[in-house]
């Protein structure tokens, strides 16, 4: 395994576990303790883990990861969701790809289209666009590129979104909160909210692990959400709460 998976997936596995010990991790990535170590090193030299003594716990006020490690946490979840988000496209959509790490698996499921248009801020999106090699129309806002998201942001983006008009919006989030709304870690998520403002209708793509999480930036209010997919952990009591809001809640792999 890559040191890239692995980080990963110590990661899932504090999400999923909370605070635990190293031995702990030793034992379940049946590894040796001076991988884990450097492993650990690397994620906390990154901000993504606290150390204590013996033991490590995800640092929660620093959650915005590479996006080359947040599409190695928990991919088959992510993957069922973004085919079902996929399923609700259809030829002549006019639609926006934000640039989280679920979004991005919707693009092998793309290639069946061939009249539609795509804008998106995310370079790895466009990126995989390209290798389809079909006739679907690819638009990108410019702006100031940056390297953890692998995107576009700043006022030129801001300002190029909100030129169009678009038929959905694609969107992940770090944390959604029944108060405070969709929430992310990254400190530019202007653009995410010129986004919001150039969709008819908006489809949030999180995996369960995401509810009850509140990160420090609010990108929208649920209010403003028309659709969520998510996966079957999430709670009865959350989807109650969801569709009292009036947001269609899809479970994927339910279907």
């Amino acid at each position: 395994m890559k040191p890239i998976q692995r980080q990963a997936q110590i990661l899932e596995y504090l999400q999923q576990n909370g605070r635990t010990t190293v031995d702990a991790l030793i034992a379940h990535f049946n590894t040796t303790g001076t991988t884990i170590r450097k492993d650990l090193t690397r994620l906390q030299q990154e901000g993504a883990v606290i150390r204590t003594y013996g033991g490590v716990m995800l640092n929660r006020d620093e959650g915005d990861q590479p996006i080359d490690r947040k599409t190695l946490i928990n991919t088959e979840k992510k993957k069922r969701i973004a085919a079902r988000a996929a399923s609700l496209i259809s030829e002549g959509d006019s639609l926006i790809f934000d640039a989280g790490s679920t979004v991005l698996q919707m693009v092998p499921h793309l290639a069946r289209f061939n009249n539609i248009t795509v804008m998106t801020n995310s370079l790895s999106i466009v990126n995989e666009l390209v290798e389809l090699d079909n006739d679907q129309v690819i638009l990108m806002p410019g702006g100031t590129y940056r390297g953890t998201s692998a995107s576009f942001h700043g006022s030129l983006a801001e300002s190029a979104f909100s030129q169009f008009s678009f038929d959905m919006l694609f969107i992940g989030a770090d944390g959604v909160d029944m108060t405070a709304g969709v929430t992310t870690f990254n400190e530019v998520f202007a653009v995410s909210q010129a986004m919001c403002r150039a969709a008819k209708k908006i489809v949030l793509l999180v995996d369960s692990s995401k509810f009850g999480r509140r990160s420090p930036n609010v990108v929208c209010s649920l209010d403003a959400v028309d659709v969520l997919i998510t996966d079957g952990d999430i709670s009865g009591d959350t989807v109650t709460q969801l569709q009292e809001k009036g947001i269609e809640v899809i479970i994927a792999g339910d279907e």
